[in-house]
Order: structure tokens, then sequence, then C-alpha cells
């Protein structure tokens, strides 16, 4: 890459650069992303985009999932995973698991490949200092738990020390019982509590189709209103189903936008934030975006994602 092309890359980073300055910005990491692609090391790009992001006056937080690796400890010990509706079954020993995976593997990796970069994370779980509270969602479901509170003293504390809080989503009730929590689930919570700027999805999918086998039906821009009808009518299934449900709530609730990004994809969150064409799928508030616009050429629909940004 020439100098000159670098320095026309960086200007046009500048106006983002500026419009996220003192932003928060959520961004949950799921554990099919840590999968990467044999090209790269993905958790080592995604700590430099994190870090990036902090250098240039943005205020990320980290929330992260580990189910992959939930259910390969599952496994190795004789228990077989079990999904209702995109949510996993977790009985007294299960939960137990969870946290034994995303406080014990999953948390110290993210904050460890962070703070290659300088002493910038810090790891923490939704127990610590109540900043998840919840309870039960169903007897079906054993202890998985809905959220009932986010406490963002706990983040905004760390926030304004210039750290980079990194959440496991294990949460507790007011008796001290755990449960495990859908990371989607509560990186959405979070994201309403500290009044973010947006909320980012980092998974193993470039985005949202409308054909789930047909990568030319990838929706670039849409609104919650239209995620409702594909959730409705089928086209938006199983697992995929927590992470658009939080998504839609957090945009109608004061967070100004939602993105679903393939983690596997180099600095698809410097992509994403600071370039006009963007990456994957953006979600707005209902009205942003008139549906005949949702399958925009790139071009087109990185004017418009630019233009929604601004």
């Amino acid at each position: 890459m020439s100098a000159s092309l670098k320095a026309e890359m960086l200007a046009e980073a500048l106006p983002y650069i500026r419009r996220f300055a003192g932003k928060t910005v959520v961004v949950k990491y799921g554990g099919n992303a840590l999968a990467g692609t044999s090209g790269h090391d993905p958790l080592a790009l995604f700590a430099e985009d994190i870090v990036m992001m902090r250098l240039v006056g943005m205020r990320p937080v980290v929330v992260h999932g580990g189910g992959p690796q939930i259910s390969a400890l599952m496994k190795r010990l004789g228990k077989e995973p079990e999904f209702v509706n995109g949510l996993r079954v977790t009985d007294a020993e299960t939960v137990e698991i969870a946290r034994m995976v995303l406080k014990g593997q999953v948390n110290p990796q993210l904050v460890a490949a962070i703070n290659v970069h300088g002493n910038y994370a810090v790891g923490v779980s939704g127990v610590d200092g109540g900043l998840i509270r919840a309870h039960a969602r169903s007897p079906e479901l054993g202890f998985v738990g809905d959220v009932t509170a986010i406490n963002p003293e706990v983040i905004n504390g760390l926030l304004d020390n210039e750290f980079i809080p990194v959440i496991a989503t294990i949460g507790c009730d007011e008796a001290g019982q755990a449960y495990n929590i859908n990371a989607d689930t509560a990186a959405g919570a979070i994201a309403e509590a500290l009044d973010a700027e947006k909320l980012i999805y980092l998974t193993d999918i470039e985005g949202l189709r409308r054909d789930v086998n047909d990568a030319a039906t990838l929706i670039r821009q849409t609104t919650a209103d239209e995620l409702d009808s594909l959730v409705d009518d089928g086209t938006i299934a199983g697992g995929m189903i927590p992470k658009i449900s939080s998504c839609t709530h957090a945009v109608r609730n004061g967070v100004n936008g939602g993105h679903i990004l393939d983690g596997r994809v180099a600095h698809v969150l410097l992509l994403e934030l600071f370039t006009d064409a963007g990456i994957g799928t953006m979600i707005t508030h209902a009205g942003a975006t008139p549906a005949g616009n949702t399958y925009a050429a790139n071009t087109q629909a990185g004017m418009t994602r630019a233009g929604a940004d601004q």
C-alpha cells in the first residue's frame, strides 16, 4: 500500500474519529468469532481494534460470550448441550461450567490480548459490584437468567479511569444465585444502561441475509421494524433471535445504531466505524431507511451509512 493511499484512508477516518470521540461503544465478542480463519489471528486483531478505538477517544466496552467453549467443555465432561430458541438449557452443573469457561478461560484471554498493547483492559463479571442482576427466565431453561438491572457505576468507574471493561456475562440475583446470561441479551441491556452510541455484535457471519443461503441478499442497512417482520416470518430464527431481539430493543431505547459484523474479518471494527462504505449490517430505529434501499449496492449503501453516522 502506497503512502498516499494510507494518508487518504486516515483522512477518510477523521470525521468519524471526531464524531465518536467521547462516545461509549459496546462490542459483543462472540465465542464463534474466536474461531477466526487460517489467514490471521482474530483475537490479536480484535485487540488492536479495541485499543485503537480507545486511543482515538472512544469509550469501548467489551461484552463476551463463550458458547462454543462452554459446549466443548460440557461434552468433555459427558454432558450434551441442549438449546431452546437459541438459549442454553442450564442446570446447576452447567452454570458452574459456564462460570469456569467465561471467567476462567475466555475473559482472561481477551484481557491479556488487549493488554499486550498497554495496561488498558480490566476483566469483570456480571456478579462483580452487582453489575448484572437477574432472575430465572423459566423452569424449562433452569439457571438461565433474564436481566433485571444493570449497575452502570461499575462500568463507568472503569471508563472514567480510562480502562476498557471486559465483561463476562454471569449474573446473580439478590440471594447470590448465579445465572447464565445470554451474552447478546446482556450486551443490549448494558448498551442501554450506558446510553451507548453504538452496539456492535461480532460473530461468524458477514451480516444478516434475507436468504440465509444466498450471500447476494446481505442486508447492508435495515430498521428495527423490518427485523421484527423477518423474525415473524421465520427468516431470522434459532440462535440469531436473542441477538436481534436485544439489538432492536436497544435502538428503540436510546442506542443510536446496532451493527452485526463478521468478527473473523481482519480489523472489521475499524472498517465499520471509520470508513464510508462500512461492512456488515447496520440497524437503526424505525423510519431511518426506506425498505427499498435495503439492497443498495455497496457504494450507495456506504453513502447512506455514512450519512446516518454523521
